[in-house]
């Protein structure tokens, strides 16, 4: 067999593994029917079993507070859920503004779950609280992700209805951990109304190509080539967007809303790096906390007491609390 006709052997066989490679990433990673909570856990390195009796302990109290399910029609067409908690009458302050917390989870999770913890604080704060479901997850359809690309979108929506709810005055805070995170942040770039006063994101990534890029390299010791480029490919051509296409890096240039920015020194899902690469960018007023030693999304469970006091001097300079 001559070189030539080696080489176009070898290429094609080289094609046809790069062609499998990333239809098992794309159906591992990128789709619904796919996800799978435990994976994705045990991926982030967290060892959440020691926090369980803590959360469990929250989750109890949380779901004793009156709440309802909402929904909202995204812009593509899918039916969004959320889960919305009043303020309790208790801990909201006579004269003060209704607030809320619009509160955005992470990747193969849901509005139900990312938040147990910190209800607690919130409810305290006097805010009511909002928990969407993003695209694909939850009780909201759609059968692709978003990674942040196309959930900030749909955060419009939520905001829009926090206004129709509360009226022109309500003061509205973003939350996000890990894909919420990357939500959030890739929300900034967006003309948000004036209602938006903070965006808190918590472990929030760059964008889908630099994370599954990290995530291959780091934990499957796999080249993103071709994996990523022809997952690129597939993803604008059935999910609408590019995994490059919206980067919180260079939409937080765009930025006029204050962000506090939090991540764990010892994140290896979402590695620190990008947390601090994304703060040197943005434009708006902000502020970053390290939790040293704290895992991926670990941060409030390992300094509870350092995190609230970060949001509480973060919504102090916001004039909300």
């Amino acid at each position: 067999m001559g070189f030539l006709k080696k080489a176009a052997v070898c290429t094609g066989v080289l094609a046809a593994a790069g062609i499998g490679e990333t239809a098992y990433f794309y159906n591992f990673a990128m789709k619904r029917n796919d996800l799978d909570r435990e994976r994705t856990m045990k991926m982030s390195g967290t060892d959440w079993s020691k926090y369980m009796p803590f959360i469990e302990k929250r989750k109890k109290f949380m779901l004793e507070q009156p709440h309802e399910d909402e929904y909202q029609t995204a812009f593509d067409g899918l039916k969004l859920h959320a889960t919305y908690f009043p303020a309790l009458p208790q801990y909201v302050k006579e004269g003060e503004k209704k607030k809320i917390a619009i509160c955005f989870h992470g990747y193969t999770s849901q509005g139900m779950s990312d938040y147990v913890a910190l209800s607690d604080y919130y409810f305290k704060k006097g805010f009511a609280m909002l928990l969407p479901d993003a695209r694909s997850h939850g009780e909201s359809e759609g059968t692709y992700i978003g990674f942040g690309c196309l959930d900030r979108k749909d955060a419009l929506g939520w905001i829009k209805w926090a206004i129709n709810q509360f009226g022109e005055d309500v003061e509205i805070i973003l939350h996000g951990t890990s894909m919420g995170g990357a939500t959030v942040l890739m929300a900034s770039g967006l003309e948000l109304p004036p209602q938006v006063k903070g965006i808190v994101s918590d472990c929030g990534f760059t964008s889908p190509k630099e994370v599954f890029t990290h995530v291959l390299n780091s934990m499957y010791h796999l080249p993103a080539f071709p994996v990523i480029p022809l997952a690129n490919i597939v993803n604008k051509k059935l999910a609408g967007y590019g995994m490059d296409e919206c980067n919180a890096k260079r939409e937080v240039r765009k930025a006029k809303v204050p962000i506090l920015f939090i991540h764990g020194s010892g994140d290896t899902f979402v590695p620190c790096w990008m947390c601090h690469a994304i703060y040197e960018e943005c434009a708006s007023p902000k502020k970053k906390l390290i939790i040293e030693g704290a895992a991926h999304a670990e941060s409030y469970f390992k300094e509870p007491e350092k995190y609230e006091q970060a949001l509480s001097e973060f919504y102090t300079g916001l004039n909300i609390l």
